[in-house]
């Protein structure tokens, strides 16, 4: 396992982040999942992702026992947002009192005085986005979290935040966290983008398409002719280079760009050593030249009419220039 920095810090996070989001309920048990988390720390893993909200909070208590005497060791990443008390209504959403509450049961439930990574689950249109980010800078200033994230966002919210932030001296969002696989490459319109060019860590969940791209769900005769050439396609290149459908599917995530770090989750060992798998696979030019091309996708307006009218515009000799 390589690493890389988290956005525009100094922090270290290793290529691949574990996600636990099946630590407990009908997931792993705790058994189960001390051998998840043991066999991605073999690998080199450092990064474990959590929430306050998964699996009704059993997700970071079992992460909290597992981590007892070798805490520091990892980068300790967990959410908030999503309501703790649907009868509650301040017990969701990202304003400062949420915030507050929900980093207090993440800290007790995880038996740590410090989260290395805090994420805002989800963008919440009905608090100010300065709110927000005057909270978790005063958490930093408490030292109750080091760094902050922000997932399921606008790539314009993420960016006003950013810029407020850097105004008014407060802690920026360092990464964000998308959805990112074969099948679904929204994030190639604005997001991704935006991450390249502002310094951010892309952390992408769902990378196996929820586990459509590995037929764990559905064999690509139930599924529309679109997502089905994509799944095939998939299945004979793992064929020819000797991986499984799993490795080349992660392998095609972190080719695409440098800052993004696929988010594995796994509910047993065995989908996990499968996953770790992904950092030794290397795709060939071909390879990826075919998954590309199976996977329809078209970044729309205003990309597909500036890759359009570039030549136009700024002379033929432009086609002879490297992208930045």
């Amino acid at each position: 396992m390589r690493y890389r920095l988290l956005g525009g810090t100094g922090l270290r996070v290793s290529e691949l982040f574990l996600g636990t989001m099946a630590f407990g309920g009908t997931g792993a048990d705790s058994a189960e999942s001390r051998r998840i988390v043991d066999a991605y720390a073999d690998a080199g893993g450092n990064v474990l992702d959590t929430a306050v909200t998964y699996q009704g909070g059993q997700g970071e208590a079992i992460l909290g026992e597992i981590l007892q005497g070798r805490r520091d060791r990892f980068v300790l990443a967990t959410k908030y947002t999503v309501s703790r008390d649907t009868s509650d209504p301040n017990a969701a959403g990202n304003h400062r009192k949420n915030l507050v509450r929900s980093l207090e049961t993440s800290l007790r439930r995880l038996r740590t005085d410090v989260i290395d990574l805090y994420w805002v689950h989800m963008w919440d249109r009905y608090t100010p986005i300065d709110e927000t980010m005057r909270a978790l800078d005063d958490a930093v200033r408490a030292g109750k979290i080091l760094y902050a994230g922000i997932s399921d966002a606008p790539a314009w919210v993420v960016a006003r935040a950013n810029t407020l932030a850097e105004e008014r001296g407060l802690t920026r969002f360092s990464a964000v966290q998308v959805p990112y696989n074969l099948l679904d490459r929204d994030v190639e319109r604005d997001l991704l983008p935006m991450a390249e060019n502002l310094g951010l860590t892309a952390a992408t969940w769902s990378p196996l398409g929820h586990g459509v791209l590995i037929g764990r769900k559905k064999g690509p005769d139930e599924l529309p002719p679109d997502r089905a050439a994509a799944v095939r396609a998939l299945a004979d290149v793992a064929g020819e280079i000797g991986a499984t459908p799993a490795q080349v599917a992660l392998a095609w995530t972190r080719a695409r760009s440098r800052c993004v770090h696929p988010i594995v989750g796994a509910s047993t060992l065995e989908q996990i050593t499968d996953d770790l798998g992904a950092v030794d696979v290397t795709l060939p030019g071909d390879a990826l030249t075919r998954l590309n091309d199976v996977a329809d996708f078209r970044p729309g307006f205003p990309g597909d009419f500036l890759e359009r009218a570039e030549p136009g515009v700024l002379g033929a000799a432009i086609t002879g220039l490297d992208r930045p």
